[in-house]
């Protein structure tokens, strides 16, 4: 077998297994709210700013339209967001947030906290974790 085909060999996989361990992770303190991790992104997008294009929130999260617009037609129906035409261009489509959407932010506010302590545990300190940080931007800004 070649080497640079085996699967412990492969950053690839290891950032997958890390996704998908975070997702996993994120599911018990996602779940009392109503939400999935990709829905808690873009409510944490709204949050920070409010009533966006659907095109600003695809450039936020990374994600193409046809993935971010079935998500947003299943918030809407759950009374997390609105979805309006723009008035100065009727093709953009404006999201924001409702009532429900605005308070549920109050019960997400420890989430990063909680998720911190599960990775700042013994065996990754601070400074670690700020590095792992800045190099998982670099290989994003290679990959782009």
């Amino acid at each position: 077998m070649h080497e640079q085909l085996k699967l412990s060999n492969q950053l690839c996989f290891r950032l997958y297994t890390v996704t998908r361990l975070i997702t996993q992770a994120y599911r018990p303190l996602l779940e009392p709210l109503g939400l999935t991790y990709p829905q808690y992104l873009v409510m944490m997008v709204l949050w920070e700013q409010d009533n966006l294009t659907v095109s600003d929130i695809c450039h936020r999260l990374m994600l193409d339209t046809n993935t971010l617009t079935p998500m947003l037609q299943r918030m809407e129906r759950e009374g997390l967001v609105v979805r309006t035409h723009g008035l100065a261009d009727g093709r953009q489509t404006l999201v924001s947030l409702t009532k429900k959407g605005i308070h549920l932010e109050e019960s997400a506010k420890d989430i990063p906290a909680c998720m911190s302590q599960n990775w700042h545990g013994e065996d990754m300190s601070l400074d670690q974790m700020t590095n792992m940080v800045a190099t998982i931007d670099t290989l994003i800004k290679g990959l782009q």
